[in-house]
């Protein structure tokens, strides 16, 4: 089993048992998972920072400044980024601070942000974990949906012999490839992406381009990573941090370039999801050198780029699905249905500049989805993330898919 494309947030806090996330590390590692660590600082009196940083080759987080600089490490960003929150293990201080809403470091901080599933596995000794408010904090951390690793009976630190041990990193490593092997629905599917914005150059240090962060793009690719497809990643310059060896990856600059990646794989594609913001025209010429800055006005000749959906939509087969992207700013439902049909779409993600939360640069999104088959499908402002995933199940419907 692989946990490769998954992100796995891997709480440590105060407890003897702490030294086992090291090993726990290891193995998601291995498994192909990325791994961000976040400490409470109690934690620290049992592993160190440095042992947990070099096994999951990134810094391990326990404060919200990163340094004197002021600069912070963001609970927000790190509940969206992550699949999956996992606290192994999570002492009796931190579940209380968890159940009742408790928030006064980066980790408790992190875990009420957090709209991932969660797992937590309880350690301590085996009157603590026998007490009634340990249980009962137990039991309200399982009615809010979050998944009790439960303890293991064995020997305790303090010489007793019980439950209370931390389940050991091996099962925990296996509940986790079992969680997310229950939605693999896409397995076998190839899938190709294409995202970001492109660059047409004007001079050898100027081009035309727009404002694209490739963040939809992005979270797609992943959806449909831990959804079990294989996928192929055809991005313009974009300034995320990605895993790309999670991926087919694939770095294009030009609308040309896309195109051209574009068409070499696009026979082998299941599905084509066009969601790359591609500049409609290029510099008729580029200039071999710097232009200089002389008269009051320059003008610019443009001719028109090919139109990548539109020209792969005309070598469509039967059994792919095309998935593209519309951006407007009037008549946004008119316009989005003109391109369904125009370009051999199958279904259509609608975006619109008046909707607060949604466009470029954003975490979040808001779209009108529209199927060829005539269904359509509204969304409210939600994460990328959950956006990603509301469009994968709408690809489900489509009667190719079926």
């Amino acid at each position: 089993m692989s946990l490769k494309g998954k992100k796995i947030i891997l709480g440590v806090t105060g407890s003897i048992a702490a030294y086992k996330s090291a090993f726990l590390t290891r193995l998601l590692i291995k498994a192909g998972a990325e791994v961000q660590l976040i400490m409470s600082t109690s934690a620290f009196d049992f592993i160190t920072p440095l042992t947990l940083a070099t096994l999951s080759k990134r810094p391990v987080l326990s404060k919200f400044q990163k340094d004197e600089t002021g600069v912070w490490n963001n609970h927000v960003e790190l509940g969206l980024w992550a699949d999956l929150f996992l606290v192994a293990p999570i002492s009796a201080n931190t579940l209380a601070k968890f159940a009742n809403g408790l928030c006064d470091n980066l980790l408790s901080a992190t875990y009420l942000s957090a709209r991932c599933p969660v797992m937590v596995a309880p350690a301590m000794d085996l009157d603590m974990y026998q007490h009634p408010s340990v249980q009962s904090n137990i039991q309200k951390l399982e009615s809010y949906g979050n998944i009790i690793l439960d303890a293991e009976s064995g020997e305790l630190a303090s010489g007793l012999s019980g439950q209370g041990r931390m389940m050991e990193p091996e099962h925990i490593a296996s509940r986790v490839e079992e969680f997310f092997a229950g939605n693999t629905d896409f397995s076998g599917k190839k899938v190709m992406i294409t995202m970001g914005p492109t660059q047409e150059a004007l001079d050898p240090v100027r081009y035309i381009s727009n404002h694209s962060s490739g963040k939809m793009g992005l979270a797609l690719a992943d959806a449909f990573l831990s959804r079990g497809a294989d996928v192929f990643v055809i991005s313009g310059p974009i300034s995320l941090k990605v895993n790309k060896d999670a991926f087919h990856w694939k770095n294009v600059r030009s609308a040309k370039e896309m195109y051209d990646a574009a068409s070499a794989i696009h026979d082998q594609m299941d599905i084509c999801v066009f969601a790359a913001a591609v500049a409609d025209y290029a510099p008729a010429e580029i200039a071999p050198e710097k232009i200089k800055k002389s008269d009051a006005s320059l003008s610019i000749s443009l001719v028109k780029n090919v139109d990548i959906a539109a020209s792969l939509g005309a070598k469509k087969k039967q059994n792919q699905v095309h998935v593209g992207f519309a951006l407007e700013t009037e008549n946004e439902a008119k316009n989005a249905q003109l391109k369904l049909s125009k370009k051999n779409f199958d279904v259509i993600v609608l975006n619109s500049m008046k909707d607060s939360g949604a466009g470029f640069q954003l975490d979040t999104n808001k779209v009108h989805i529209f199927h060829a088959s005539g269904l359509s499908i509204q969304s409210d402002v939600a994460p990328k993330k959950q956006i990603a995933d509301l469009i994968l199940d709408q690809i489900k419907n489509i009667p190719v898919w079926v």
